[in-house]
């Protein structure tokens, strides 16, 4: 019986590998794929963001430009953080993992083709531009109902405290 039990478990391993080198070969593509993407670029607007966070505050406090240095060290200080949260080394893995679970190998070597065109090379170029020029054409489309749905948020705040009618 325990023969029967170790040829089941080494014929079990021997047609698990293919299915484990597949997987990292899959794995493998992902990872190609986000860095011919730039994918670990995908926060530095968040870093910027913050970074333009901490001068703005520095430049409201009207702090004189001996103190630059403690705006820098916060800054770095912020970075830091950023880094321990949002780090690629943090984000890599899940992403390895959201790329492998919406895309083939196959697919992800298509799709690494393409980028690797010149339209591709194009779409990574423009896309950053894109998608800011997207956000502001949106915010932009917004501001005016902005006001709309405060004074309705203000209507539902004001019908939720009136007191209820019992039956």
């Amino acid at each position: 019986m325990s023969r029967l039990r170790f040829l089941c478990s080494a014929l079990l391993l021997v047609a698990s590998g293919p299915v484990f080198a597949d997987a990292a070969s899959h794995a493998a593509q992902a990872e190609r794929f986000l860095e011919l993407t730039r994918a670990d670029k995908l926060t530095m607007p968040v870093y910027a963001q913050v970074q333009q966070m901490f001068a703005q505050r520095f430049a409201e406090a009207q702090a004189p430009q001996s103190q630059r240095a403690v705006l820098e060290g916060y800054q770095a200080k912020a970075n830091a953080a950023l880094d321990r949260a949002i780090g690629w080394d943090k984000l890599e893995p899940d992403m390895v993992r959201l790329y492998t679970s919406n895309f083939s190998e196959t697919e992800l070597k298509e799709l690494m083709a393409f980028y690797q065109s010149p339209l591709g090379r194009k779409v990574l170029e423009k896309m950053p531009t894109l998608a800011a020029q997207s956000v502001q054409i949106s915010q932009a489309r917004l501001q005016p109902a902005v006001p709309e749905v405060n004074k309705l948020l203000t209507e539902m705040s004001a019908e939720l405290q009136k007191p209820k009618a019992k039956p």
